[in-house]
Order: structure tokens, then C-alpha cells, then sequence
């Protein structure tokens, strides 16, 4: 897992006053490359498709029995979607499936199996996995259920994970998050994913690889390679609103649009949902260390602890991004006052030039008969001289003063 130096080196310049004075403060791994962002209008474009997803149907599940399945959530893949991979250390077998039923037989198999399945709507599919599977029903309401919080359970012959799992589509640029569960098995390990993707394929890759060490594990090791990846996403996802926060950065040069505001406030929005859908993966994973659970074998708990502090450097990362923009709104807010009071210091010196101005030409514009210098021959050019001698050292005055 990829190592983020850049993050305490934020940390550090948004606790020093120097970050005030020079906003270039960049977010990179080592390993990553700065992407071109073009203009400043696209830099603040790209925010808009961040989003999380919202829970549908929710009151479906009004009324009913406890261990009820009803998908709550949007239907994200029109038909599911069944892969296996089966392996040992000497061999593999890997296989799409049309019938869960095709899965069965892998159960009593000495190998390691793992079942992924793709897409959460298939309530009869679900049933059937939890009858063969021994999964009780409660499990398996949660699994179709998206809005559940992420926890861990264990049960005798099996565990429950679930989380939200964050990643980024480079085709239709979107950071979008999908509920994943995880069943641990003796044997095997059940995953569930509400659409397809391609995070999984790096690990798909490790496990056809007769040299790898998953090969030689047991399927606790396959669950926590499979969260180890999804912690990984996260630290490419961290990578991008590091992108996008420089974005936003170097727009505060050039703009101070609205547009620009309300990137700034949306970046805020999404980072604090990222932390809420993050945070209790940190709280499931040191379950996982500080519990007995009899389906992790004691000498992989030092790879669940790995998985646990890449998770508070995340969670660090993204406190340290939510403190940069709360700084990028504190300078967008003084950009703001401070181009308001050079407004008000030009109307402000513009009506104390004309304020004498306006006294002399109302005292020769009085409607009384006799007033000598009306009828005086050089009265027209005296006034001028007067007007252009005061509009003279009031800009003389105010250029000493330093107001112009």
C-alpha cells in the first residue's frame, strides 16, 4: 500500500502562517503524476460529479417482520452477475456461473473458493446463497439492505462484514461509494457488490499468480486482501481531491466567482461524507484486532492491523484536506472584503473630490440678484482655476496619504 508523505507535510504548512501568504500547497504520492487541469472554469467543473449515493425505497421495509428481504437502494446492474475462483497453492479455477446452484459443490471442497456477486436486487439469488450457506436471515436482510451501517459480526459458522466501498470512474469522471458485505466462511468467503467494476481485478490478477502469497492463505487472508484493496481506492480517491483541492487553489488566484464558492462549499460537503462513510471501517477493522474471532487466524491479525493504520492515515489525510479548505473559504471570504473595500475606498474618494465641487457650484447657483462675481469678467475661468486647484490637492493629499 502506497505511503502518503505529502499528507504530514500539509499537515504542517495549514498549521503555519506561511500557508496565508503561499497557497501552493501540493497533494502528491510519490508514485502519482500531476495531471493537467486546463482552464480555471474546468478546474471548478470537475467537483460537480463527486457524489454519494442515496438510499431508495427505504419505505418498503415500514411494517414488515424482522429477517424481511427487500432490496432498499437503487438497482445499479439489469442482471446479476456470478464469478468464481476456486485455487490452492498447486492450482486454480475460475468460472462465470448462470445458477448460484453452480456454487454449491465448492462448499465442501478442501480449496479456498471465492464467490463474488454483482448486483443486490436478485432477492430469490440471495436466498438461496443463505439457505446452502447456512447465512442466517437477518445477514442476508442486511446485505440487500445499501443504507446499513458498516459492522462486523460473527456467528458460528460464519462472519459478516459490510462497509461502503469508494472509488473513482475515470470514463464518466465520478467518485461514487457502493455497499460491499463480505460472508467468511470455513473455506470460502461470499462477496457482494451492488454493480460491477474493476477494483477487484488487481486481486483477481494476484490470485492467478502461483507465486503470490494469497495462494498459500486461507480465505481469512482472501477477506483481508479484499479490504486491503478497497483501502487502497481510497488512497487513489485521496489523490484526486488532492487534485481537485489544488484546482481550487489556483483558481482563488485568478476568480473569485461564485462558481468558485460553490466548489469550495461542495469539496466540504464531500469530504466530510467521505469521513462518515469511512470512519467505522477503522472501527470494524480494530474489532477484528482486539477480538477473538474463530475464523482469523491469529498470525494474519498483523495484516488487519496494517489495513487499521492505513485507515486513520486516511482519516487523517482527509482531516487535513477539510482544514485546507476551510482555509481555501477563509481566503475566498477576505478575496471577497477586501475587493468590497477598495469598491468603497474609490466611491468613498470619489464623493469627498465632488462634495466641494458640489458646495461652490451651489452657492453660484443660488437664484439671488447680486452676486459680484456673476457680473465679474473672469468669473467663469476663476471658477474653473478654483475647481481644478482643489481637485488638485485633494489628489495630492490623498496620493501622500497612500488612499490612491
Amino acid at each position: 500500500m502506497r505511503p502518503l508523505p505529502w499528507a504530514d507535510r500539509a499537515r504542517k504548512e495549514i498549521c503555519s502562517s506561511a500557508f496565508l501568504k503561499d497557497r501552493s500547497v501540493r497533494f502528491y504520492s510519490r508514485n502519482s503524476t500531476k495531471q493537467p487541469f486546463g482552464s480555471v472554469i474546468d478546474k471548478i467543473k470537475i467537483m460537480e460529479p463527486v457524489k454519494m449515493e442515496t438510499v431508495n425505497n427505504v419505505s418498503k421495509k415500514a411494517g414488515t417482520s424482522p429477517g424481511t428481504m427487500v432490496h432498499i437502494g437503487e438497482r445499479k446492474i439489469e442482471k446479476t452477475r456470478i464469478r468464481i475462483m476456486d485455487y490452492d497453492g498447486g492450482q486454480i479455477r475460475e468460472k462465470e456461473v448462470q445458477e448460484i446452484e453452480e456454487c454449491f459443490p465448492f462448499k465442501a471442497e478442501p480449496t479456498i473458493t471465492w464467490i463474488n456477486i454483482d448486483g443486490l436486487h436478485d432477492i430469490e439469488l440471495i436466498e438461496k446463497i443463505g439457505r446452502h450457506f447456512d447465512v442466517h436471515h437477518l445477514i442476508l436482510e442486511d446485505i440487500v439492505h445499501t443504507g446499513i451501517r458498516p459492522k462486523i459480526e460473527q456467528f458460528d459458522s460464519f462472519t459478516f462484514i459490510v462497509f461502503k466501498m469508494l472509488y473513482y470512474v475515470e470514463e464518466t469522471d465520478e467518485i461514487v461509494d457502493e455497499q460491499f458485505s463480505i460472508i467468511l466462511g470455513q473455506n470460502f468467503v461470499i462477496s457482494f457488490q451492488e454493480r460491477e467494476g474493476t477494483v477487484f481485478n488487481p486481486l483477481r490478477d494476484r490470485i492467478r499468480s502461483s507465486k503470490n502469497r494469497i495462494r498459500k492463505k486461507g480465505a481469512d487472508y482472501l477477506t483481508y486482501a479484499l479490504i486491503d484493496t478497497v483501502v487502497d481506492n481510497y488512497f487513489i480517491l485521496l489523490e484526486i481531491l488532492g487534485d481537485k483541492i489544488e484546482g481550487l487553489d489556483d483558481a482563488l488566484l485568478t476568480s473569485i466567482s461564485k462558481e468558485t464558492f460553490h466548489a469550495i462549499n461542495e469539496m466540504k460537503r464531500k469530504l466530510v461524507a467521505l469521513r462518515r462513510a469511512i470512519t467505522p471501517l477503522k472501527e470494524l477493522i480494530n474489532t477484528v484486532e482486539k477480538e477473538a474471532f474463530d475464523l482469523v487466524d491469529e498470525r494474519n491479525i498483523i495484516f488487519f492491523k496494517d489495513v487499521h493504520d492505513h485507515t486513520v492515515q486516511i482519516l487523517e489525510t482527509i482531516d487535513t484536506f477539510r482544514e485546507l479548505i476551510s482555509g481555501l473559504h477563509d481566503i475566498f471570504m477576505n478575496n471577497v472584503n477586501n475587493r468590497t473595500n477598495e469598491i468603497m475606498k474609490t466611491l468613498t474618494i470619489t464623493a469627498t473630490i465632488f462634495i466641494p465641487l458640489t458646495f461652490i457650484a451651489g452657492i453660484y447657483g443660488m437664484n439671488f440678484k447680486y452676486i459680484p462675481e456673476l457680473e465679474w469678467r473672469w468669473g467663469y475661468f476663476a471658477f474653473w482655476a478654483l475647481i481644478v486647484a482643489i481637485v488638485g490637492g485633494m489628489f495630492y493629499y490623498f496620493k501622500r496619504k497612500d488612499w490612491l
